[in-house]
């Protein structure tokens, strides 16, 4: 009998399935193989009765090592190493969105204190604290979308590299990019919060006297 079957990944994961040849057991036997079992029900608990089943049919057969695909691709080298990968790249974007935020509070925080008096004389002219925080966001706002914008377009460009790092995921995903810009715009917003704060409370008074 000969037949056809869908391309197979036969080997480390990030390698491209290669051609194969099937051969009836009965002509070219091996001391091993591997038993692949489909199932409906949890894996877990289908391990233990395929090796009561090869038990049944010779009790002398060796079965061991026995898990389930999952657990396989997890343990597999390439997994490990690409995971590792993640975990530092992770590491580096936490520091970045560190940093990008303490320096986002840094120049906030300076452009407050350089815009003392004219805070001041808004407040002395009626300027409600509403305003003096729409005044202070709005600054921010500027190079948070331009980063955002150019973030995205930079990840797009990106995605031609990190497929061979990801095994049956997209790198384009939706939810990610959404979570990723809801954390930044967050963190955009905290380090422009107590720079909008402190501008809100000054008393116009003390503002015009150190003037």
């Amino acid at each position: 009998m000969i037949g056809v079957i869908d391309d197979i990944k036969d080997g480390a994961l990030d390698l491209q399935p290669i051609p194969a040849v099937y051969s009836p057991f009965n002509q070219i036997s091996i001391a091993d193989f591997y038993l692949t079992v489909r199932t409906s029900q949890s894996a877990e608990s289908v391990l233990t009765s395929m090796v009561q089943a090869v038990h049944r049919i010779d009790p002398t057969l060796i079965a061991n090592d026995e898990e389930t695909m999952t657990q396989r691709i997890e343990n597999s080298e390439a997994a490990y190493l690409h995971r590792s990968a993640a975990w530092v790249v992770a590491g580096f974007a936490t520091l970045a969105l560190l940093l990008g935020t303490v320096g986002l509070y840094s120049v906030i925080s300076y452009s407050v204190g350089q815009r003392t008096r004219e805070i001041g004389i808004r407040i002395a002219l009626g300027a409600q604290k509403t305003a003096v925080y729409r005044l202070i966001f709005g600054e921010s706002a500027k190079p948070v979308i331009v980063g955002l914008v150019g973030g995205l377009l930079c990840s797009l460009w990106l995605t031609a590299f990190l497929r061979g790092m990801l095994f049956g995921v997209s790198p384009w995903d939706r939810e990610t990019m959404c979570v990723v810009v809801c954390v930044l715009a967050g963190a955009s917003l905290v380090a422009s919060f107590i720079p909008a704060r402190r501008a809100a409370s000054i008393d116009p008074t003390e503002a015009l006297r150190a003037e």
